[in-house]
């Protein structure tokens, strides 16, 4: 189940004006990054397609003085010219525009949640330390075990897992309704790897981690479910990525509470 006391008070904790300052970060980051993706993958299509050609048949019946007349052309575009033709009738212009929205708004959302990811795991420390300050100051927190060393290994460990998973899962990309959970299962495989990587190795020792999170998988599955969800509707993911740490963060601060105080 939602812990709905600790969104209500991961939201008050969002809109407060320490963490309002914080917003700005992932927000013009990831705005950056987008930018310089949009225009590489714009130029190397652009390029691509400058040599691609399309040749097109059409065929043509004339009848004049009584006579049947039958003439076949054969046109070629290249470049933007195979854009041109296909803009050119209702029904083609509308298949290229949905196909370009739908495709590019899946892509801004999936891409937001990654470079958010990223981008928001420097201001953990931060995030997690103005939450220990106004809720937690009695807590005498652990020694965190996260290294450069363990970030690199387990974003590169989550990301192999992570294309693994695609690949084992293409047999149900065909199928309806089901492929919709079977593309999103590696992305959020990836979400919640990470995002419970970020926060608990920032306020606890491995072991600590380990015998808190065995005893409440389901709860944090829940909990990040919920957050990828929301994360999908495109560029939400910019504004709400310190959410994340803020109501995690508040669930690792409540279990480590109570954990410590059962030692």
């Amino acid at each position: 189940m939602l812990d709905f006391k600790l969104l209500k008070l991961s939201i008050q904790d969002y809109f407060t004006k320490d963490m309002l300052k914080l917003i700005i970060y992932p927000l013009f980051g990831s705005a950056i990054v987008m930018f310089i993706l949009f225009f590489t993958i714009a130029d190397m299509g652009l390029s691509s397609l400058e040599d691609t050609q399309v040749q097109i048949q059409t065929h043509q019946t004339m009848i004049e003085n009584g006579q049947v007349h039958e003439e076949s052309t054969t046109q070629s575009y290249t470049g933007n010219s195979i854009f041109d033709f296909l803009l050119r009738y209702t029904i083609t212009s509308w298949i290229v525009s949905f196909l370009v929205y739908t495709i590019g708004l899946f892509a801004v959302g999936y891409l937001s949640i990654f470079i958010s990811l990223i981008i928001v795991g420097f201001l953990t420390p931060k995030i997690l330390a103005i939450i220990h300050k106004r809720h937690y100051n009695d807590l005498q927190l652990e020694v965190g075990y996260e290294t450069i060393t363990t970030s690199i290994f387990t974003l590169i460990k989550t990301v192999f897992i992570m294309l693994i998973l695609f690949i084992i899962l293409i047999p149900l990309y065909f199928i309806p309704f089901i492929n919709i959970f079977a593309i999103n299962l590696p992305f959020y495989y990836f979400f919640h790897k990470i995002l419970n990587y970020d926060v608990s190795a920032n306020l606890m020792s491995k072991k600590r981690f380990h015998q808190i999170y065995y005893f409440n998988k389901t709860p944090f599955r829940v909990k990040t479910v919920f957050l990828y969800t929301i994360s999908l509707i495109p560029f939400v993911a910019f504004f709400i990525a310190i959410f994340y740490i803020i109501f995690i963060g508040h669930s690792y601060f409540k279990l480590l509470k109570n954990d410590i105080d059962g030692d």
